[in-house]
């Protein structure tokens, strides 16, 4: 608003928790300003804070909604798997020095693939139509979410167990309580069918606890 001399409204691609990081986050706005793309960003990053930086700026047509219009959204998790976490990597990683069996952890990872009702997995007490859908007609399966892809991928010589997953969207928490599950599973305390079991049951209660908030990041938004 400062740049443009006008009132901005911001429409981010999603909602992320307190503490989480997104490193590839989307967002459109409205605007008659005649500054040019490249113009606009140099001058988005000099009156940010260093914290947020602009990576680019481009046109898009009027009909362009940034999370209406995402086909598809990449998140991971990062768990540093060592005795000691480094000062410089503790707003970005969840220190676990247990260890966690990977391979248990992958194969429960794999349960999530495909569509599902999410209901096990949204935060407690979280009502999914004024959620996810405020100004849009109800959905008839408000917690059903397509998940492409979810896979364990092991870092040995940082040792950073990093979780990634992408959907067709993400419901409050949901990334954060199945990262909680599969340490549970990586602790022996669930099977790695029990995630089938888990989220059959639709019931939040079942499921792990939900990881903290600094090893997630918002990797990519597909549109």
């Amino acid at each position: 608003g400062r740049i443009t001399g006008s009132v901005v409204k911001l429409t981010g691609s999603g909602r992320t928790d307190a503490g989480v990081h997104a490193a590839g986050q989307v967002a459109n706005f409205y605007t008659t300003c005649p500054i040019p793309c490249a113009n606009l960003q140099k001058a988005l990053n000099n009156t940010l804070p260093a914290t947020i930086r602009i990576r680019g700026v481009e046109e898009a047509p009027p009909v362009f909604h940034a999370r209406y219009d995402a086909k598809a959204k990449t998140y991971r998790y990062r768990i540093l798997q060592a005795p000691v976490c480094p000062p410089f990597l503790a707003r970005f990683v969840h220190h676990e020095t247990q260890l966690l069996d990977r391979r248990m952890m992958a194969l429960a990872a794999k349960w999530i693939e495909g569509e599902h009702d999410f209901t096990s997995f949204v935060a407690a007490g979280v009502k999914l139509y004024s959620k996810e859908h405020a100004d849009r007609r109800p959905p008839s399966k408000p917690a059903v979410r397509t998940i492409f892809s979810s896979r364990l991928i092991w870092r040995p010589r940082t040792r950073l167990l990093i979780y990634e997953i992408r959907g067709s969207g993400f419901l409050l928490y949901m990334v954060r309580n199945i990262v909680g599950t599969l340490i549970e599973v990586g602790r022996g305390r669930i099977e790695p069918e029990g995630m089938g079991r888990i989220l059959k049951a639709r019931d939040r209660s079942l499921a792990g606890p939900t990881a903290p908030a600094q090893g997630l990041c918002l990797v990519k938004v597909e549109y």
